[in-house]
């Protein structure tokens, strides 16, 4: 069983659904996707939010080992992305000698601000931690104690690791920055993120590869009637 946890933040339940429809919808193997929603984590995710964070889901992601028993593999995505591939694909890349695997961008965003006027940060190792590869059994720092006292930067610069020798790599592909990287043909895009903000947000219906945002929605509330005479 492929497990996927997914952001959620309540401002963006079509993208989590949609997102869920991509995945089902393109993998070859059983998928088990469980949204990470805040208000099913009451009294374990207790810190209160920080001006900075843009989405429900900026530091609770980090349970995601924990909410798995630190036992196995685990894939946690952000729900503004939409996935092109089948996902065993990227479940077969695992390998036992990193904690986490994740796309090592090297992304400096020049704008101040993103979708719904959310502050816009810079960092070390910016957007490494949307897509993650967890093995969890290598995770065990992130307790609910951690995931709630650590700082920000400290939890996506993968400080509660020993070393930056057990992250390992993922091709780039599985997560496109959207309006960031390079505009190439969506054939050699596996995993779309809509980062500065997604088309189903008004102000971003025309930002790159919206057509097949709305495609995808379009299958998801798909609905054939068939009715068949006497």
């Amino acid at each position: 069983m492929i497990r996927v946890f997914i952001g959620f933040d309540p401002r963006e339940t079509v993208a989590f659904h949609v997102l869920s429809q991509s995945i089902h919808s393109r993998a070859s193997q059983p998928v088990s996707i469980t949204p990470i929603m805040l208000s099913q984590l009451e009294g374990i995710m207790t810190r209160e939010p920080n001006p900075l964070q843009s989405t429900d889901f900026s530091f609770s992601r980090f349970l995601t080992p924990y909410l798995c028993k630190y036992e196995g593999w685990a894939i946690f995505m952000d729900c503004d992305m939409l996935v092109l591939q089948d996902m065993a694909k990227l479940w077969a890349l695992r390998e036992d000698d990193y904690a986490v695997q994740v796309v090592k961008h090297n992304h400096v965003p020049k704008e101040n601000t993103k979708f719904l006027g959310a502050p816009q940060t810079q960092y070390e190792k910016k957007n490494w931690s949307s897509v993650m590869l967890f093995n969890c059994e290598k995770c065990k720092a992130l307790t609910p104690e951690y995931v709630n006292t650590a700082s920000g930067l400290d939890l996506h610069r993968f400080h509660w690791l020993d070393g930056d020798h057990l992250i390992g790599e993922i091709p780039h592909p599985w997560n496109h920055l959207v309006a960031y990287d390079p505009t190439i043909p969506v054939n050699e895009i596996f995993n779309l993120h809509y980062t500065i903000g997604g088309p189903y947000f008004e102000e971003y219906q025309t930002t790159d590869y919206a057509d097949e945002w709305f495609s995808e929605k379009e299958n998801m509330l798909r609905c054939d009637q068939n009715q068949k005479g006497d």
